[in-house]
């Protein structure tokens, strides 16, 4: 079972250096298309909307070929396609290219979650830390290649592909050690009409909204952090960067050892600390003028935050019991909406009310949060909250 849990885990790392690799080339995707900023945000959306419908269907493949069969064709196309996002020609063919690689994405990204519920249940011990953690390390090591590659003068072109290379034979290696497709596949097929309705239990849409808050509170961090340090905190360009530095650093820390906390204290204990911690780090961002503290505010977010979301998949997934890839599925919906929205939300508001109230309405939003940590427990997460579908044709 170890070799499960490893196996998945290099899935989470290898699909994170896929999308980061792509993630650290944006500047020069638009240099090279020669986009606006308007046709660059275009280009973009396509991608996060594509990995939105594709979601919406993966808990029934799950249910029906398991999540194995999904994860290994994900990797072996997800590299193709960044490669063939490298080699476009015109904005036509990398908006296909886009939509493609955006469907794989989210195909992937539920697949590999459902994959990790299911070691979980196999081993009978937490793991959805130590895979987001990978994925954490995977984005940034993959960032610092992105800055290498770009700032010695590699085409787009050459970067993908020998990126795609290496994490096409990386993928086909991290496969092998997967449970087998009977772990996770249904024992009878979910019918078409029913893979847009099952899943959306109100446990579901509870943890949903849970995780939608956390990923706006995310999305504000990576998004707007450093902006909050340069404009009302006095930091230099350079210096404001730290913010979400540190933020990433000390997520990528609470992560490794949140399995272990969450099996020696339980996953609501460690979840209400968490969310304790986070709310503190904002506290100081927003009490503290200094740019120096708000840094260290801003580690504490991410020390934090850094369990909330592996908990919030960990409990959807037992919740979920036999349709587990299905309620996984509509988490990840919830939660990509929250961060690809995130940005816009917060940018809104900080119009309005500027961006340091903006970042204070985050605290009572997390505090809603940390007070239904009791749902991070297999039996209270059953019991409290009622697994009645909303509509009666789910079952």
């Amino acid at each position: 079972m170890n070799k499960a849990r490893w196996s998945v885990t290099a899935v989470f790392f290898v699909n994170g250096c896929l999308v980061s690799s792509y993630i650290s080339r944006i500047p020069s995707l638009k240099v090279e298309y020669q986009l606006s900023e308007s046709a660059l945000g275009v280009v973009l959306t396509v991608f996060g909307a594509a990995a939105l419908v594709s979601m919406q269907f993966v808990g029934g493949l799950v249910a029906r070929f398991g999540s194995r069969q999904l994860i290994r064709i994900a990797l072996a196309l997800l590299p193709l396609l960044l490669i063939a996002v490298g080699h476009a020609r015109g904005v036509v063919q990398l908006s296909i290219a886009l939509v493609l690689m955006g469907l794989v994405h989210g195909a992937v990204d539920v697949s590999m979650n459902a994959h990790a519920v299911a070691v979980e249940r196999s081993r009978g011990a937490p793991i959805m830390n130590g895979c987001h953690a990978a994925w954490s390390i995977s984005a940034v090591l993959a960032s610092l290649v992105g800055a290498a590659v770009t700032r010695a003068g590699v085409g787009l072109g050459t970067h993908f592909l020998y990126a795609g290379i290496a994490l096409l034979i990386a993928g086909f290696c991290a496969t092998h050690g997967l449970l087998p497709s009977s772990a996770d596949r249904a024992r009878t097929a979910t019918s078409g009409k029913r893979a847009w309705t099952t899943g959306w239990t109100r446990p579901v849409l509870i943890f949903g909204a849970m995780g939608f808050v956390v990923m706006i509170g995310e999305a504000a961090v990576i998004s707007w952090s450093g902006v909050l340090l340069h404009e009302s905190r006095g930091a230099g360009l350079a210096t404001a960067g730290l913010a979400f530095t540190a933020y990433t650093a000390f997520q990528t820390v609470g992560r490794l050892v949140g399995d272990r906390l969450t099996s020696r204290y339980g996953a609501h204990v460690v979840f209400r600390a968490g969310a304790v911690i986070s709310i503190s780090g904002l506290v100081v961002v927003i009490a503290v003028p200094l740019w120096l503290v708000s840094i260290g505010g801003f580690a504490l977010v991410g020390l934090g935050g850094s369990v909330l979301m592996p908990l919030v998949f960990s409990a959807v997934g037992r919740v979920g019991g036999d349709a587990a890839a299905a309620a996984v599925s509509r988490l990840t919906t919830f939660t990509y909406a929250g961060i690809l929205i995130g940005p816009a939300v917060v940018g809104s508001f900080a119009g309005a009310v500027g961006l340091v109230w903006t970042f204070a309405g985050l605290v009572p939003l997390l505090l809603v949060v940390a007070a239904n940590s009791r749902l991070m427990s297999v039996r209270s997460a059953v019991s409290e909250v009622s697994e009645t579908p909303l509509t009666s044709g789910e079952r």
